[in-house]
Formats: structure tokens, sequence, C-alpha cells
């Protein structure tokens, strides 16, 4: 397995954030190292993703940071020359995963299917990402549509909280769990950023618990 989707699995959680003004990145970036996790997935929902992206990097080189909702290979490249050590797509762009391959650039696109899985299979991939999480069934329908495939591991997004976290995390499957629940973007505009670190530590604290009880 590449080594940052390596590193991605050794955090077990990947937050996944909106950022509306790319002032609050390095801050933010800041909090989650504080809280204990090295990594983050800025999407480019927004104007200002791809300068977070950029802010971060120069910031704190340390954080493996990664772009999200990469809908093009433009988005890819553009991703990229920010700084970006990894994409992750909604869906199954064949197009910008065999971009990334070609350039070596980690990539784990939104899988939900047997079809998708396959496809994604097909393409090389080791590592895909499960999106939307729990409102395509949760974890007793990703145990199901897992079965068949030994040979590949996910990233459960979308849905994913404190509550569910250690289920996932559980399912030898999981690489880790992306979540926002510690980086709500309200927070992240009222500049909550020593509350993102108090989040940020007890998500890294379930982890633990979850892999020690696995």
């Amino acid at each position: 397995m590449n080594s940052v989707l390596q590193r991605l699995g050794s955090f077990g959680v990947v937050p996944v954030v909106v950022i509306p003004d790319a002032r609050h990145a390095s801050p933010l970036a800041a909090a989650l190292q504080a809280g204990g996790l090295g990594c983050v997935e800025v999407t480019l929902r927004t104007p200002a993703g791809l300068d977070s992206i950029s802010a971060i990097t120069r910031a704190h080189p340390s954080m493996l940071t990664g772009a999200g909702t990469v809908l093009s290979i433009d988005q890819a490249k553009a991703a990229a020359d920010r700084g970006a050590k990894f994409i992750v797509s909604p869906g199954l762009n064949r197009k910008v995963v065999e971009y990334c391959l070609g350039v070596g650039l980690p990539v784990t696109p939104g899988v939900v299917t047997p079809t998708e899985i396959e496809a994604a299979l097909d393409l090389g991939l080791e590592v895909v990402k499960f999106f939307p999480a729990e409102p395509s069934g949760g974890l007793s329908y990703l145990k199901a549509v897992s079965a068949p495939y030994g040979g590949i591991r996910f990233i459960p997004t979308g849905g994913i909280d404190e509550k569910n976290l250690s289920g996932y995390l559980r399912f030898k499957p999981v690489l880790a769990c992306g979540g926002s629940w510690m980086v709500k973007k309200e927070l992240i505009e009222a500049g909550g950023f020593e509350q993102i670190e108090r989040l940020t530590a007890g998500a890294v604290e379930a982890v633990r618990a979850s892999r020690a009880q696995g």
C-alpha cells in the first residue's frame, strides 16, 4: 500500500473540513495537531479550498494534507500544485483516478456498489472511500458489500461521528474513517479552535480504544 495511505490508516480518523476563509486554515491545522491528528482533507467546496491547502502546507509542513471533493483533473492538478499529498473524490471518476495514478498521487474515489468496487479494483486501487456511508446503509451494508472483495480497504465517510466511529474501526477492511464532527464549519467560522482541539483529542482517544478492543 502507498505510504501516504498507510499514514492515513495510522491516524484512524481523517478530518474532512470545509473552510470558507483561508485565514482559518493554519490555526485549524494547529488545533488538529495539538489534539493529536496530523492529517486533514480540505474539501474544494469553497473558493478558499486551494488557498487553504497552500496555507496549511506552508505553515505546517509535517501535516499530511489532502484535497477532497475533487471532481476534475484540473482540480487534482491545482491541489497537487498547492501541496496536497492525496486526492479524495465523492465518486469514481475514471479520468481523475487514471490521472492521479499516472503521476503517483494517491487517490481514494467514492464507491457504494459492487460495480463501483470492481471498477476500482480494475484500476488497481487498494483503498477507496465508502461514501456516503451512513445514508447508504452504514456498517451493516459495508460488511455485506465488501464480503466478496478481500483485496481492498475502505475509508467510510458521511455520517460518521463519535457514536459510530468505533464500530467502523473494529471492522478489519476499514483503514480509517472520514469525519467532520470535530471540525464543523460553524466552529471554524467562529474561531472555536480550542473546542476543535478538545474534540480532536476525543476522536484520537476513540481510535486508540477501538483498536485496543479490536
